[in-house]
């Protein structure tokens, strides 16, 4: 135990000594690592040191990636993780690639991954198992049609005002229905996703609704012969977001969230999306 007498003759020397001290002594006390020292690469505490771990899952479909191969650095979120992983100062060849189920990646517990990718929603309930990045994607509304229809043929929000939209109950697509195209007439409103497919498939609604990736999903999987006729963005809800899954009380959090803000405020990432998730990918921009 130090006795109190101590402290204070101990504490009177310091004060003196910082008082005596030019200012330019290079004997003065050193500050605490700043954030970035702390993000540069070999500060970093990885499931593998010197080696970037990211998640996802198998099969990995397009647009978010290609090919079913998350490391060819091709399709939309295999790009934004090697930006976010080249922000954190790892080359390509630093980065290993694992097969992560779905659900498995926001579930609770240790985690082999240092983040995941792979189209999670960031949602409260979620949140109180794991930690999510600062959102690299916004989620977009898309209207899908049959090839051929008159729908299918609109070029901007205007066109779409007399078309029948189907769409599911309690859902943000049916609030942008209502908000951003305002069509002449109410939207039929399904209990469920599967309804509203198959009203399109029988041509009970000409048009269809859901956020975009569940658009890529219709038209890729759910109803032949249709195509996205393009995308738009919601407006008074709050956004559902993308986030990066890395685990619980991560020390990784703080310098995955800067890369994303970094590449979010220079643009990068809108070009990423633009690229993969835009009119080359078949979801033109409805304005």
């Amino acid at each position: 135990m130090v006795r109190p007498s101590m402290l204070l003759a101990l504490g009177a020397v310091a004060a003196a000594a910082v008082a005596c001290a030019p200012a330019n002594d290079t004997s003065a006390p050193v500050a605490a690592p700043t954030t970035a020292t702390a993000c540069t690469k070999d500060q970093l505490k990885l499931v593998k040191a010197g080696r970037l771990t990211i998640g996802t899952d198998k099969p990995a479909f397009a647009p978010w990636f290609k090919d079913d191969d998350p490391s060819n650095g091709q399709g939309f979120e295999s790009a934004v993780a090697f930006a976010v992983a080249g922000e954190m100062g790892f080359d390509r060849n630093e980065v290993d690639w694992s097969t992560v189920k779905f659900d498995s990646a926001f579930a609770p517990g240790a985690k082999q991954f240092d983040f995941d990718v792979n189209q999670v929603s960031i949602t409260p309930e979620r949140s109180k198992v794991v930690a999510f990045s600062s959102g690299y994607y916004t989620v977009k509304q898309a209207v899908v049609a049959l090839k051929g229809s008159k729908a299918a043929e609109a070029k901007d929000l205007a066109a779409l005002k007399d078309v029948k939209i189907g769409v599911q109950v309690g859902t943000t697509s049916l609030n942008a229905v209502k908000k951003v195209i305002q069509p002449a007439t109410d939207p039929n409103v399904y209990n469920e996703q599967i309804d509203a497919v198959n009203a399109l498939k029988n041509k009970q609604v000409d048009a269809l609704v859901v956020d975009l990736p569940t658009a890529f999903y219709v038209t890729a999987a759910q109803i032949d012969d249709s195509a996205i006729v393009g995308q738009f963005g919601s407006t008074g809800d709050t956004p559902e977001e993308f986030g990066l899954v890395m685990q619980k009380g991560s020390p990784l959090k703080s310098c995955v969230d800067k890369a994303v803000e970094t590449l979010k405020s220079r643009g990068d990432l809108a070009k990423i999306e633009q690229e993969w998730l835009g009119s080359a990918a078949g979801a033109p921009e409805l304005k």
